[in-house]
């Protein structure tokens, strides 16, 4: 069928637009870090959040009510999750993936690409995108927990505390107040 009739039309031009309108106050009364980079959690309630939407949209079972109390539901679900993670950092371990270090002082830890399932070519070209011509020059990338590569070329090291956070590194960096130190194995 092309169309069953121009009320099905109508009914999900004035559902989409309240559904969109209710997810752009939602996002905007909730903050920033609803729109951040993507960890796992973000990613899912994301995903989740669009289902809503289109089954909103294109249900006519399903009332606007119905999908903005569940978006309701997703993005205060989130603000807890980031309330309980900011305030107790310890807990990021069950939304958010730790840091892993893939290079350091120029060499490839082979064991974190694999365990990682990065290739070398990826931070080959993380350390190019960066302005780095040679992985000597490098002192460390990381696979940050949203997935990007964060590089750190050694005339910007410093004292390495950026670093604090990242296993198998906080030996050498000195503590920063208010980061958990990760349990690298080390001690």
């Amino acid at each position: 069928m092309w169309l069953t009739g121009w009320s099905d039309l109508y009914a999900v031009v004035v559902v989409g637009l309240a559904c969109y309108l209710t997810v752009v106050v939602l996002l905007r009364a909730t903050g920033k870090r609803t729109l951040t980079k993507l960890n796992a959690f973000d990613f899912v309630v994301t995903v989740s959040i669009g289902s809503l939407l289109a089954t909103g949209v294109l249900d006519p079972a399903t009332s606007w009510a119905a999908v903005a109390t569940g978006i309701l539901l997703l993005v205060v679900a989130q603000w807890v999750m980031a309330k309980v993670t900011s305030t107790w950092p310890r807990s990021r371990w069950f939304v958010t993936a730790e840091p892993t270090l893939v290079l350091r002082d120029g060499k490839l830890l082979q064991d974190a690409l694999r365990r990682s399932r990065v290739a070398p070519s990826e931070v080959l070209q993380a350390v190019r995108t960066s302005g780095s011509g040679s992985l000597a020059s490098v002192a460390a990338v990381t696979l940050e927990p949203d997935g990007s590569l964060s590089v750190i070329p050694k005339d910007s090291l410093g004292d390495g505390s950026a670093l604090a956070d990242v296993p198998g590194v906080s030996d050498k960096v000195p503590d920063v107040a208010g980061l958990p130190q990760p349990d690298d194995g080390h001690a």
